[in-house]
């Protein structure tokens, strides 16, 4: 456990950036990030792609080649260079010491942050002054951005006090004790945790700029010859729409949209039944298969730092 930490969390958080998903099948998910999930490519190396949406975001999906598939990172922005600063001083007085920084970031879209890890190992990114991207139309039926990543947790209860503890996210809803929403911003949950029998990535959602652009973009995947593994339908805690995809890792990708806008003195968090006409108010998706749950549990992952891969170490620094 960390130390009894100083008043308040290392920063404020504006909102989640991007993930990083480590990948053996590198090509194959590059080729369908773009050319199937609508993303586009802002640069890219060996074995590394990034790829932003349409969204005023440089990237919003890092993907990695690496032996084994899990999370790479969370990257999360925050305001200025004095106040990752600022969270580098927090983050050592509670006895979490950086693994990268306060410094440059050197990657695409460069950027000034500095990375640390949880309990759980999970690598964590906080970032400002990343480089600006051309505008990008909003009428295609393809993502805006990253709206929210669903960790697998062993200890929920835990992991919900860090990240609200020492990051400043505030819990936005529960589902039972098994689900626990949390926010940054306005949105009901940029990040959620669910119980379970090992740390691993449970999903990552991209958001569409309405219930339209979402079913549209439904009829392209199938256009490729994809259907949702569960969905369409509409999720009560957070009230967003949902789609459920696997990309050739094998890791889960939603489509979303309309998620739930939180006035931050007015809400109160409440606990959601684990019933299905809550799980989709709309009742058209069905139960979810045992195939997509089983994709949704993953496989333990210790984090990118217990990686002996070559890209993974590099990519850390």
């Amino acid at each position: 456990m960390y130390r009894t930490p100083p008043p308040g969390p290392i920063a404020r958080l504006r909102s989640l950036r991007y993930v990083e998903l480590h990948t053996p099948a590198f090509a194959e998910a590059a080729d369908f990030y773009e050319e199937v999930w609508g993303l586009e490519t802002v640069g890219s190396d060996t074995g590394t792609r990034w790829l932003r949406g349409t969204g005023d975001e440089h990237h919003v999906l890092h993907l990695t080649e690496s032996e084994r598939v899990g999370l790479g990172r969370l990257a999360f922005a925050v305001g200025t260079p004095a106040e990752v600063d600022e969270a580098a001083r927090r983050l050592e007085a509670r006895g979490i010491l950086p693994v990268f920084g306060p410094g440059p970031l050197h990657q695409a879209g460069s950027g000034y942050g500095l990375r640390f890890t949880d309990p759980e190992g999970r690598l964590i990114e906080i970032s400002t002054q990343v480089e600006a991207v051309p505008p990008r139309g909003r009428d295609g039926a393809v993502p805006v951005g990253v709206t929210h990543a669903v960790l697998n947790t062993t200890d929920i209860d835990a992991a919900v006090a860090f990240y609200c503890d020492v990051l400043g996210l505030r819990v936005s809803d529960w589902s039972e004790h098994q689900m626990a929403f949390l926010r940054c911003n306005a949105d009901h949950h940029c990040i959620a945790f669910n119980q379970a029998e090992w740390t691993s990535l449970n999903h990552v959602a991209y958001e569409m700029s309405s219930v339209d652009h979402f079913m549209r973009g439904l009829g392209r995947l199938r256009h490729h010859g994809i259907t949702p593994q569960w969905g369409p339908g509409r999720h009560g805690p957070g009230n967003n729409t949902f789609s459920y995809f696997t990309d050739p890792s094998g890791l889960v990708c939603e489509y979303t949209s309309e998620v739930a806008q939180i006035v931050e003195d007015a809400w109160i968090a409440r606990i959601w039944r684990r019933v299905p006409e809550l799980s989709d108010l709309w009742g058209t998706a069905g139960p979810p298969s045992p195939e997509i749950r089983r994709h949704m549990a993953g496989a333990p992952d210790p984090g990118p730092l217990a990686s002996s891969t070559t890209a993974s170490r590099k990519d850390i620094a």
